[in-house]
């Protein structure tokens, strides 16, 4: 391992780039060093991670292995020759027993320790070869036979008792239990999860495993086919997580909705399942109706599951469908796979954020973790760890928590009151700096319109809430789960789809929840008449649904966030005029002060991503100021697999008029700017087929230039040319519109009725500048209309710059907030260029119209590979010459490309290669075709990222 690996397991041969990948990943893990990885993407960088990282773990285990063998060798002829010696000495005189004493206990200790580890090893090495080899396990055989018919009748028990009549003790589930603050015994760590005997047996040590981390849970599925794709896919134990939102297979709590909702019941149901497995052991059972447990977790399936899940491969589909066959939960069941399993898949957020990876059962300390899809790592830890309240969430808090207190304040004991009146104090002094009072309606309340921005100290100071401890607080929220009980209570009684009830309740208690829910129905009305563009019925049925739940989870967040350290956030009050709409956000300045837990815990830390450029701000924001050195630093980065000539960027200075493209927030929403964007495009559509990508950087100026088409006609001459589609402003329509895009392009490919493809207007950091492929036809061309820099008049924007501009160094002769701005902008235009070129065969131009890219310091940031292809052009002559000369090449390759599809007949399934070379002066072209026999179809199609079909005939 000190000198790396030459040779990697591979589904196929790998390309150059991915072989020197897989090395220096090799030798970043083995080093223990913090990598930044850049590869672009259709170079094959997941099989790349992939392969390069399990190589690295299979060694690693092999040479714990070897070590822990010669060891205990050493160690057992060390304990024997003592042994010897002390019989020796014993015969000529009186020996030193205590250092002798001492000295062979610690042998035999470390002997003893290194013999229960080979067990252990030996253990579990045996059970995963039993688990593939499907044989029934000890745990598999607990299972009864009537556990289909009790989980049926567990179902139609949850289903009745909404219909029951129950009384006052029904309540006891949502009175917060007794809590004392002082209280420094600490609780037997556990996941949470079903608590019976058989825990015992479920609960493993953690073995060195790599924790793969990315953005969407698409992502993390399309990881994991890759890994079912790959040699290690029959010995590899890998396990996907992810939130209850996902895993659920109980249909009753999956149609609650909300993922605060779910998992609220979630959490209700396992305390119903502990207190029941209590009642069974004799205790004495409160009076009462029975309460609904789950019938998905029990320990006996939990187990079965878990064997499955170790055994083989699984994404997150096949999860829930297994889960469904043996009547198990993915969810717990996935959390008890995580100590055994050699590679865990999971989203940012529970890896990113403390108190989440702990409830998950993650452990980083030691291990490797994978940050893929790493470009926006920073605004990811901001966000995750940022809070925002509104005004109407705060009332809405403090009026249902108060109404909590009221109606079971006989029941509450006095440390429990004392710290719910704390809270209530801490939600009015947030609503007072917001300018409102509590108790009153916050639509009627009117305020001052303006925003402040305000350290963490002096907004205490503001709010008058500086006496309160709120490392107690969170300490409350945490133990207490106030916001869980407090989400019971809205739910039950606040018309939340469950009905009042008013029949076993007295007059008084009616009084006592008739505010709130009258509160609340005010709050819906307000919302449901106030004027909302382009209404529709699943809108109103999630602003029904956040009214309905409790916002205490939320206001728990923003007192999280205010215990962060002083220097290190910022609290952005906005005023909006109404207190509902006016809000209070923390906003993190200094993301690495959570990063840095995460790198001091890992033995290696690996952050990947297609275009990860510029990284010296990536270095000095989360790497630097988070303790790392530089010498732990290693950097990869690599250029794409596709020839030179398949990819054509340029950077237009002027358009066809000869006006000047300078983009600038002054200049570009001038007539003759827009304008001259309209004859560009026209241009561009005549001699591009198949689709182009236009992306504007806002949504404001892509709407203001498309009215401004619309009125001069440039719109109508741009769809004579090809079909226009817009982004939408949902994002449940993204997927619509972009498989009629697809369509569309077929279409023209086969029957062009006049058309030659598509146009599709698109903006920078919006939904389809991310995540989506315009490979092949879909992307032929990628216009950048302008630099998409961030709004400098932001708030919070500000603050940051100023953050940077006191904390980080200077270099090249700016600011660090001046590069901020800079690198923001370069990061959004190399994700959006980044749509085009998805694979080894395919091709595309990338028009940057703006000037400024051609100034070295903005062109230094794009990535590599696109970079060394760039051609600058102060007219627009040449560029569109370039484009119509490598426009003839693309459509002649095309259509030989579409003769083969469409033509092609051969009698037995082969794969036909077909490839045209051209000479220099483009007069002579000669073309070669060569068959292959049926084997070599699938190391083709790997090969060239092709799909391929076979038919009989």
């Amino acid at each position: 391992m000190e000198n790396g690996r030459s040779q990697f397991p591979f589904p196929y041969q790998p390309y150059n780039i991915q072989e020197q990948f897989m090395q220096a990943l090799y030798k970043a893990l083995d080093q223990g060093k913090v990598g930044i990885f850049e590869s672009p993407t259709g170079t094959g960088k997941s099989l790349s991670l992939i392969c390069g990282a399990l190589s690295w773990l299979t060694d690693y285990e092999e040479r714990k292995r070897q070590e822990a063998a010669a060891l205990l060798q050493e160690g057992e002829a060390s304990l024997s020759m003592s042994t010897a010696q002390s019989s020796a000495a014993s015969s000529s005189a009186e020996p030193d027993w205590i250092t002798d004493f001492v000295q062979k206990k610690a042998e035999r200790d470390l002997v003893t320790k290194l013999k229960e580890e080979e067990l252990k090893r030996k253990k579990r090495e045996e059970r995963l070869e039993l688990i593939r080899n499907n044989v029934q396990l000890k745990y598999a055989m607990k299972r009864k036979s009537c556990e289909d018919d009790e989980a049926f009748k567990l179902l139609q028990l949850s289903k009745e008792e909404q219909t029951k009549t129950q009384g006052d003790q029904e309540d006891e589930e949502l009175i917060v239990a007794e809590y004392e603050s002082d209280d420094e015994s600490k609780s037997k760590n556990r996941f949470c999860g079903p608590e019976d005997d058989e825990d015992d047996e479920l609960i493993e040590e953690h073995i060195t495993k790599i924790y793969y981390c990315s953005r969407t849970h698409s992502q993390l599925a399309q990881f994991v086919h890759e890994v079912q794709k790959s040699p290690f896919s029959k010995d590899i134990s890998l396990v996907t997580l992810g939130s209850r939102q996902n895993l659920c297979i109980n249909e009753e709590v999956r149609r609650l909705g909300s993922i605060q909702r779910i998992n609220d019941r979630c959490m209700e149901m396992q305390k119903n399942k502990h207190e029941k497995q209590h009642h069974e052991e004799g205790v004495k059972r409160k009076r009462g109706p029975a309460k609904s447990v789950c019938p998905f977790n029990k320990a006996s399936a939990l187990q079965q599951m878990r064997d499955e899940v170790l055994g083989k491969v699984h994404d997150i589909e096949q999860l829930l469908k297994l889960g469904r066959e043996i009547h198990s939960c993915p969810y717990y069941a996935t959390r008890l796979t995580v100590p055994p399993a050699q590679l865990v898949v999971l989203p940012y957020q529970m890896v990113l954020h403390e108190a989440t990876r702990r409830a998950a059962g993650v452990q980083l300390k030691g291990q490797v973790l994978i940050i893929d899809e790493a470009h926006n790592l920073s605004d990811t830890l901001s966000c995750i760890h940022s809070a925002e309240l509104t005004g109407a969430q705060l009332c809405r808090a403090h009026s249902q928590l108060n109404q909590y207190a009221d109606r079971y304040k006989s029941r509450l004991k006095a440390k429990n009151l004392m710290y719910i009146k704390q809270i209530l104090f801490v939600i009015e002094g947030l609503v007072r700096v917001l300018g409102g009072k509590v108790g009153q309606n916050p639509q009627s309340q009117t305020t001052q319109t303006g925003t402040e921005m305000l350290s963490i100290n002096n907004f205490l100071f503001k709010a008058q809430i500086d006496n309160i401890n709120l490392f107690k607080l969170q300490k409350y929220f945490e133990k207490s789960m106030i916001s869980r009980k407090l989400g019971g209570f809205v739910e039950k009684y606040a018309g939340s789809g469950v009905s009042l009830h008013t029949q076993t309740s007295s007059n008084k208690e009616n009084r006592r929840t008739e505010g709130l829910n009258r509160y609340l129905q005010t709050l819906q009305t307000n919302q449901n008449t106030a004027p909302v563009s382009s209404p529709d019925q699943q809108g109103s049925v999630e602003a029904e649904k956040m009214l309905a739940a409790s916002p205490m989870m939320q206001v728990e967040g923003f007192f999280m966030a205010l215990t962060n350290s002083n220097t290190d956030g910022r609290v952005v009050v906005q005023r909006q005029g109404a207190l509902s709409e006016g809000s209070v956000k923390f906003l993190l300045l200094n993301p690495a002060v959570h990063f840095a837990q995460v790198l001091r815990e890992c033995r290696a830390v690996i952050i990947a991503g297609g275009t990860m450029q510029p990284v010296s701000d990536f270095k000095q924001e989360l790497l630097f100021s988070a303790g790392v050195g530089e010498e732990r630093i290693t950097e990869f980065s690599c250029g794409h697999v596709i020839p030179p000539e398949n990819i054509l960027p340029l950077i237009l200075c002027s358009g066809p008029s000869g006006q000047e493209l300078d983009f600038t927030f002054q200049n570009r929403e001038s007539p003759r700017m827009m304008d001259e964007t309209g004859r560009i495009l026209s241009n561009i559509c005549n001699v591009v087929p198949g689709g182009v990508v236009c992306f504007f950087p806002s949504y404001e100026y892509s709407r203001r230039i498309i009215s401004h088409w619309e009125a001069t006609g440039a719109l109508t001459r741009l769809a004579n040319k090809k079909k226009i589609f817009q982004e939408p402003k949902k994002a449940n329509q993204v997927e619509q519109v972009l498989s009629d895009f697809t369509r569309c392009i077929q279409r023209c490919a086969l029957d062009s009725d006049g058309l030659t493809g598509a146009l599709l207007f698109s903006v920078v950091g919006g939904k389809m500048s991310e995540g989506i492929n315009f490979s092949d036809d879909l992307g032929r061309c990628v216009v950048m209309v302008g630099m998409p820099y961030p709004n400098i008049k932001s708030p919070e924007l500000q603050e940051k710059m100023s953050y940077l501009d006191k904390h980080l160094l200077h270099s090249g002769g700016r600011s660090p907030g001046q590069a901020l701005i800079e690198n923001l902008c370069m990061k959004a235009v190399n994700q959006s260029i980044g749509r085009a070129i998805r694979h080894r065969g395919d091709y595309s131009s990338i028009v940057l119209c703006d000037r400024r890219y051609s100034r070295p310091a903005t062109l230094s940031k794009l990535p590599t590979w696109i970079k060394d292809r760039t051609s600058t052009h102060a007219t627009f002559g040449p560029a569109f010459a370039a484009l119509r000369k490598v426009r003839i090449k693309f459509k002649l390759l095309n259509q030989h490309i579409m003769t083969i599809t469409f033509n092609l007949s051969i009698p037995r399934p082969y794969v036909l290669t077909y490839s045209i070379c051209f000479s220099s002066s483009r007069k002579k072209r000669r073309s070669r075709c060569s068959f292959a026999p049926e084997e070599q179809i699938s190391t083709f199609s790997q090969l060239y990222d092709l799909k391929t079909e076979t038919r009989a005939g």
